[in-house]
């Protein structure tokens, strides 16, 4: 997808020690042809370029998101926010506490950027959250992912966390919570909030039929197995049925098993599924579209997107990475802000 000069994609490479700078600079070179600037640190990038056998002289370092619009456009851009890391703190598959606060610190940049207006969306690559969370970093230690991260930095009331693939986009109503307290996350207010982003973030991309998932095993076999879909998920689904109602061509159906919920939208009965809990959301994407799937955060004031994918610590520095995600994560940056 080609963008206009107007719009800037900000891209955070990841952890220095994983994947993630190889694969924004495949995702640049091999795919995407918008513009983009990377954030990130200067020494894996070049490593990565000659990983992959893309020339050095290619990466240039410039100072803030505006220098980009008066370079080469053969050039790939980067920005390094960070002191440069020394060899040990970049090493495939051995990320360092150094490491770990750069990639926050790096993170924090690119959203500074986009607030002010420096870009027009934010891309993320992949972090370890254990890796930020023991840094050492004060603000680091309550680092559970990039959706709760950014949403604290820009003060917003409601964020949903969601997937988008070829077959549907699904939102998440809890993310990041041991499975334990997925019940007591599971309210009417989040239910609705994850449908509400959810119907918004579709209808401009065309229909917006949402199925919502149930938290128990067959939708809680009326009362059997749960109540929280006769207690909360029923009557969530009504009030966002009548609050989107004006909107025309809004479907919400549910609670559905979440086995035919996915079945059902993976059939093309669907475009989004609402679900309960983080892996209820991911186990269907990734099987249906692992690589090819985008992280979205909705509800920010801004447009987030990232790959679905961790950091692959274990393919690190051996050039077989695959930027198929990365590539659909700028595609679906710039078709949001453009």
């Amino acid at each position: 997808m080609k963008q206009g000069r107007a719009s800037l994609l900000i891209v955070t490479t990841g952890c220095p020690s994983g994947i993630g700078p190889e694969v924004c600079l495949r995702a640049v070179v091999e795919g995407f042809e918008g513009n983009v600037v990377l954030v990130g640190d200067g020494g894996a990038l070049r490593a990565a370029a000659r990983t992959i056998g893309v020339a050095e002289t290619r990466l240039l370092k410039v100072d803030g998101p505006n220098a980009v619009r008066r370079v080469s456009a053969r050039s790939i851009r980067y920005i390094e926010p960070t002191a440069p890391l020394v060899a040990r703190d970049r090493r495939p598959g051995k990320p360092t506490n150094a490491s770990g606060e750069a990639q926050l610190r790096w993170i924090d940049y690119a959203f500074d950027a986009v607030m002010n207006g420096h870009a027009s969306a934010m891309v993320t690559g992949p972090v370890s959250k254990e890796v930020i969370a023991k840094s050492g970093s004060k603000r680091a230690k309550t680092f559970f992912g990039h959706t709760e991260y950014l949403q604290q930095r820009a003060n917003a009331s409601e964020v949903t966390m969601a997937f988008a693939c070829p077959q549907f986009t699904t939102a998440l109503v809890s993310t990041h919570l041991p499975l334990k307290k997925v019940p007591l996350f599971v309210t009417k207010e989040r239910v609705v909030r994850a449908i509400t982003h959810l119907v918004n973030y579709l209808r401009p991309l065309g229909r917006a039929r949402v199925c919502v998932a149930a938290l128990n095993p067959h939708a809680g076999e009326r009362g059997l197995l749960g109540t929280e879909e006769r207690d909360v998920i029923a009557p969530a689904v009504e009030i966002a049925r009548r609050s989107l109602s004006h909107r025309g061509s809004v479907t919400i159906e549910g609670p559905t098993g979440a086995e035919s919920a996915f079945r059902r939208a993976a059939n093309g009965d669907f475009d989004g599924v609402v679900a309960m809990y983080h892996d209820q959301a991911t186990i269907p994407t990734k099987l249906l579209a692992f690589g090819d799937a985008v992280n979205v955060t909705l509800g920010l004031p801004f447009v987030r997107t990232s790959v679905d994918h961790g950091t692959g610590y274990d393919r690190a520095g051996k050039g077989t990475a695959d930027a198929r995600g990365m590539i659909a994560a700028l595609e679906l940056a710039a078709r949001l802000s453009g």
